[in-house]
């Protein structure tokens, strides 16, 4: 019988003869130098069983890449779901929703309490906890959100109670009367609530690692104990809470505090963007855990929701927001026996709430010091 080394050398198209090996693979013509170079089955590229071609990545390498790959995204979506549950689950509650049909547009509530402790009785009749700072936030079904400064002092009518100055409301009957009192004033039903105790508020300004404040005015003011040389300056916790609770020392007095608690607001907005917290959890945990410890949420509402208020807030207080204070008409308005007063335009503010509703105002300061 034939064997494979008496076969004839194989015929091209073009009538070369190539040398047959005796295993049946073929050889490649002698290079340039003399040399050839075995050819297997599969062809040049194939390298031998086992062996990997140079330069090209190992099996396992490519499998380390995806593993790791994968992990990260893990991580990613893993981190901000675990910080959301964490965060959710520290946030306290308390009854605060009336109840009342809903308004258009969403309506939030935000106060900063300040306990009396010592259960001392307050100059203006209120005793206990009161609160210092009542901000009413709107964002409409379209139009301008608004952020609306209302005086503790002003004087309103109190469901079940007379009139009164606001803060009375929340001393006589906390987070429910003062929403009701709120919702009677102003003709929105609010949605969610959220108050912050003003201890709170130095915690979340130190938590950011301290805020800018402007006042130019100098101010040494025992009652609060704000410290002040005219201009803007880097404040720690408890120099911003004395620059939030300062009054006696303003000639604006409620209206200029007003707008030095929606400076300070606005400032630890500014320091807690999405962009300055992404690559610094710790700072994330730091924030969350001030926040939260300092903060009630109504019943219903969430750290979702907190979100969105948020959100709300930085659009009230940019350049296409709506800030200041409902129209006043006297600052020192001095009705019986409930001291002094902040007195608003009964004419006016119906239709300014009606406005802030519709989103039909446009963007601006709006309210402040009456003038003559």
């Amino acid at each position: 019988p034939r064997t494979a080394s008496s076969r004839p050398p194989s015929v091209t198209p073009g009538g070369a003869r190539t040398p047959t090996g005796a295993a049946g693979g073929s050889r490649t013509p002698a290079g340039p130098g003399g040399s050839r170079t075995p050819v297997g089955p599969g062809g040049p590229s194939t390298p031998p069983r086992g062996g990997t071609v140079p330069g090209a990545p190992s099996r396992r390498r490519r499998r380390l890449v995806v593993a790791v790959a994968a992990l990260v995204v893990v991580a990613l979506l893993a981190w901000p779901i675990g910080l959301v549950m964490w965060a959710n689950g520290k946030v306290q509650h308390t009854t605060a929703l009336s109840g009342a049909a809903g308004t258009e547009g969403t309506t939030y509530l935000l106060t900063g309490s300040d306990s009396r402790a010592d259960g001392g009785i307050a100059a203006d009749g209120t005793e206990g906890a009161r609160t210092d700072t009542i901000l009413l936030l709107h964002v409409p079904a379209s139009g301008p959100s608004a952020l609306i400064s209302l005086p503790r002092d002003t004087y309103v009518e109190i469901p079940d109670h007379g009139a009164s100055k606001l803060n009375a409301a929340f001393s006589w009957g906390q987070a429910p009367l003062l929403v009701r009192t709120v919702e009677q004033l102003t003709g929105l039903t609010v949605d969610h609530y959220a108050e912050i105790g003003m201890a709170g508020v130095g915690q979340v300004v130190d938590a950011v690692g301290g805020v800018n404040l402007c006042h130019d005015a100098d101010v040494n003011d025992a009652d609060s104990g704000m410290v002040w040389t005219a201009g803007c300056h880097d404040v720690d916790g408890t120099q911003a809470l004395s620059f939030a609770r300062m009054r006696k020392a303003d000639l604006k007095g409620d209206v200029g505090r007003a707008e030095r608690q929606r400076q300070l607001v606005s400032a630890v907005m500014a320091k807690v963007s999405p962009s300055s917290l992404v690559l610094n959890p710790g700072k994330q945990v730091a924030l969350v855990d001030a926040g939260t410890g300092a903060l009630t949420l109504d019943e219903d509402s969430n750290i979702v929701d907190l979100a969105r208020l948020a959100l709300a807030f930085r659009d009230a207080t940019g350049p296409e927001g709506i800030t200041g204070t409902p129209p006043i008409i006297d600052l020192d308005y001095r009705p019986g026996d409930v001291g002094s007063t902040v007195r608003l335009d009964p004419d006016q503010t119906p239709v300014f709430f009606a406005a802030i509703r519709d989103g039909s105002l446009p963007p601006g300061a709006v309210g402040g010091v009456p003038t003559p």
